[in-house]
């Protein structure tokens, strides 16, 4: 009775040890495809990486070049580098709307035209256009704020794409240039205010939504005269200008807008009436015009993409996306807009300059 019961015992220590030993066959098999897998996803890539090679390389190049300034922005921590002053998008809404205060905005294009490059295909280089726009740059008008993109430190609100693209766009000789242009002592507000969606991480949320209704306010129950392209057609469509008391426009030419800039501007000053509101879409010529309206006495806010930025809110898919009867210069073949019948548009024109 005792040596069966010994043999049990050996039989269950035997069975345990076996169990153990398949447990860890199991695992290493496990292991071993896993490995395979990792393998198999290495060796595609490798047959891939003539393809990705100079893409990943431009990006980590930029991420490296960049990185510097996004770590050592003094509003995240205590470094002592030359960022530009810049306001925040809604609190610069806000003093548009509560001290009906203008703005001019200068993004790359604009600072592309002043530094003699050619970055847009709507505006070709004008050294007229390009010495105006410093001017206005460099100008200290009371009721004028100057709108720059808040691209020089901390990027941790853009989405991952938005990132990439500023981060290979603010090169050092880009930086430089801006710097020299730029004042220390001045306050600059931020000219992404009329970028409300496509280019904010948080545009799944209801973040968007209340930029945009704080942008409405801007307009919401004035009188106001659009200055804009052609086919740039500003709230037809959508909602985004219903709270306007009333509208009037002066459509200009899609491209090259500055070469009529005195009949632009005539026109717009012979329109406008003492609490008019402008509002400017016009390319690098919008922030000419805010500065010479405002010396006149007017409010001129340029909204630049404000309504293709809606179409896409509306759209919801977080994507730059053509829109067929507006002109959008962002998307490959977004310039061949459609005609449209629209009788409430056609009789707000009061003066075409194409």
């Amino acid at each position: 009775m005792e040596k069966i019961e010994e043999l049990q015992k050996e039989n269950e220590l035997l069975s345990t040890r076996l169990k153990a030993v398949e447990d860890t066959v199991i695992e290493y098999k496990n292991l071993f495809h896993s490995i395979m897998e990792q393998l198999r996803l290495i060796s595609h890539v490798m047959s891939k990486r003539d393809e990705i090679n100079v893409l990943e390389h431009e990006a980590l190049r930029a991420t490296e070049n960049n990185l510097p300034f996004e770590m050592g922005d003094p509003r995240k921590q205590d470094f002592e580098f030359y960022y530009p002053t810049i306001i925040d998008a809604e609190t610069s809404i806000q003093q548009i709307i509560d001290g009906r205060k203008s703005i001019a905005r200068f993004g790359d294009g604009e600072f592309a035209i002043i530094c003699g490059w050619i970055r847009h295909a709507f505006q070709k280089f004008d050294d007229g256009l390009a010495k105006r726009l410093k001017q206005v740059l460099q100008s200290d008008l009371k009721n004028l704020m100057i709108g720059i993109a808040d691209n020089y430190g901390n990027l941790d609100r853009f989405t991952v794409d938005a990132r990439d693209g500023i981060r290979q766009y603010m090169q050092e000789e880009v930086r430089k240039q801006h710097i020299q242009l730029l004042s220390k002592d001045k306050v600059y507000y931020d000219a992404y205010l009329s970028r409300p969606y496509v280019i904010h991480k948080d545009q799944f949320t209801d973040a968007p939504k209340k930029r945009f209704d704080h942008l409405k306010q801007i307009w919401a129950n004035r009188d106001v005269v659009m200055v804009e392209g052609v086919q740039t057609r500003l709230g037809v469509g959508n909602d985004l200008f219903d709270g306007c008391k009333s509208v009037r426009r002066i459509l200009i030419p899609a491209r090259d807008a500055f070469s009529r800039y005195q009949e632009i501007l005539d026109a717009a000053l012979k329109a406008g009436k003492q609490d008019d509101l402008f509002l400017l879409a016009a390319g690098p010529t919008a922030g000419v015009l805010a500065y010479d309206l405002t010396l006149e006495g007017f409010q001129a806010v340029d909204i630049g993409h404000v309504d293709i930025e809606y179409e896409w809110f509306l759209k919801g898919t977080g994507k730059r996306e053509s829109i067929c009867y507006k002109y959008t210069n962002e998307i490959p073949g977004g310039e061949a807009a459609e005609d449209i019948q629209d009788p409430v548009y056609e009789s707000q024109i009061i003066g075409v300059y194409s």
